[in-house]
């Protein structure tokens, strides 16, 4: 894998800050309860005057095993699309993909899920976008699904949004697993917005 660019790894210097960030303010309620407050987004925080957590929620994690999975595939995904895009359109695609999925988030738990105060982190939906650039731009190349099913990047763009919907569908039934759907499904569409609107240039 070619070295990865200087905006990479500092989005990802960033989310590890926060996360040990999160780690330290387990031993102080006072700073946990000023973490959560500005680091998790939920329809009730825009309510009551806090904005920001649209962005810096998407670069919030609590879980080591979340920040991971995010990160790993920021570095792969991410490599490619910054040669491709360039580092200052990168960014602005990232961040705006990071804000879709939460403003997504918020607005699913408000309507759909009736749990306005349901509270997200992570930057999942900003991924979800650069997955479904990249898929859309290069629909051939191969992708493990899963980490261990080999398939089209094109195909497994369609799996990932057709796992959200079920998923969120069965989050409406009062099931399903403690997933951001929303989110995800918010920075996909950005992704699919941004590749219809720009047709990135393959290298």
């Amino acid at each position: 894998m070619p070295t990865a660019p200087l905006i990479v790894k500092s989005i990802i210097l960033i989310n590890i800050l926060v996360f040990l960030g999160w780690f330290l303010a387990m031993s102080n309620p006072y700073y946990l309860e000023w973490m959560i407050e500005n680091f998790l987004v939920s329809w009730d925080a825009l309510l009551k005057g806090r904005p920001w957590v649209l962005l810096t929620s998407a670069f919030s994690h609590n879980s080591f095993f979340h920040l991971f999975i995010n990160m790993y595939v920021l570095l792969g995904f991410g490599t490619v699309l910054t040669r491709m895009m360039g580092a200052t359109t990168f960014l602005n695609f990232y961040l705006i993909a990071g804000i879709a999925g939460s403003f997504m988030h918020a607005l699913v738990s408000l309507i759909f899920l009736d749990t306005p105060e349901l509270p997200a982190l992570g930057a999942s939906g900003a991924i979800a976008g650069i997955i479904l650039l990249f898929s859309l731009t290069f629909p051939k190349e191969r992708l493990l699904f899963l980490g261990i099913i080999p398939i089209r990047a094109g195909w497994a763009a369609l799996m990932v949004i057709g796992i959200d919907v079920w998923g969120l569908i069965e989050q409406t039934k009062g099931g399903g697993l403690p997933i951001g759907h929303g989110a995800h499904l918010g920075g996909a569409l950005m992704g699919i917005v941004w590749f219809l609107a720009f047709r990135p240039k393959k290298i």
